[in-house]
């Protein structure tokens, strides 16, 4: 099996998937240095095109996912405050297996987040 890292996001809101969340992969070092992996925005279906690690790139270790929710509401006009209350959800999580499928989604509204280990 060849490992891969993947996630969605759904706007529990409206009931639908969240479409242009841009979302930052982060590899967080043994010392907490970060280092930015990738960016990517979710498609029409709330997922992105393509895994974010997968094969040989998958590897052991502390990783953040950053969700910029702030600017899909603002970008929806949904929302009224200013900022935001949501502005970039993170979400740290460890990949032991690397030859395993980590599915990382996110739900989300205008006042709160949930996320999980799906597959």
């Amino acid at each position: 099996m060849t490992g891969k890292l993947t996630t969605h996001v759904l706007d529990t809101s409206i009931g639908k998937p969240a479409s242009g969340v841009l979302v930052e992969l982060v590899r967080v070092g043994p010392n907490k240095e970060k280092e930015t992996i990738r960016f990517s925005y979710t498609n029409e279906d709330g997922r992105l095109n393509q895994p974010l690690l997968e094969g040989d790139n998958m590897k052991k270790g502390i990783y953040e996912l950053h969700f910029y929710i702030g600017d899909y509401y603002r970008n929806r006009g949904a929302s009224a405050e200013d900022p935001s209350f949501l502005d970039c959800v993170p979400v740290r999580f460890g990949i032991s297996e690397p030859a395993s499928h980590y599915h990382v989604p996110l739900l989300i509204s205008p006042g709160g987040y949930s996320t999980y280990r799906g597959s």
